[in-house]
């Protein structure tokens, strides 16, 4: 499996775990189409963008959108991102050789979907350091 898909696949398999799903918090991945009014949800974008430290190692950056009730203000939107803090923030997720590593994250509330008016967006970012190793 190649590096792209292995750090795909690592940063999926947080959101598939009991923990997370234990929080009833959708999550879809970037380009999927979720069908029908979802309401609230996040949507995730794995952007593998800078070098590693091998040929098998990359750097980037998760974006999470959240998605809540427009209206209400951004208090779910940062509750939300608290959890996703929980989950990420300073946490390596190990699968065989790899590693996937979090560093700090920031949030920035972006104003009512543009799709969805019933919706407010805020943006949720966390780099990683993706370390596969060449065999």
């Amino acid at each position: 499996m190649g590096k792209y898909t292995s750090l795909q696949n690592d940063i999926f398999s947080i959101f598939n775990t009991d923990l997370w799903i234990a929080e009833n918090i959708k999550v879809w991945p970037d380009n999927a189409v979720p069908v029908g009014n979802t309401g609230e949800f996040l949507r995730l974008s794995v952007i593998p963008s800078g070098d590693g430290i091998n040929l098998t190692s990359v750097s980037g950056v998760l974006i999470v959108d959240i998605f809540t009730a427009a209206g209400n203000g951004p208090n779910r939107a940062s509750l939300l991102a608290d959890k996703l803090d929980l989950y990420l923030v300073g946490q390596s997720i190990v699968t065989g050789v790899n590693r996937t590593q979090f560093s700090t994250s920031a949030l920035e509330y972006i104003g009512r979907d543009s799709d969805d008016k019933s919706l407010f967006r805020s943006v949720y970012s966390i780099p990683f350091n993706y370390f596969g190793v060449s065999t």
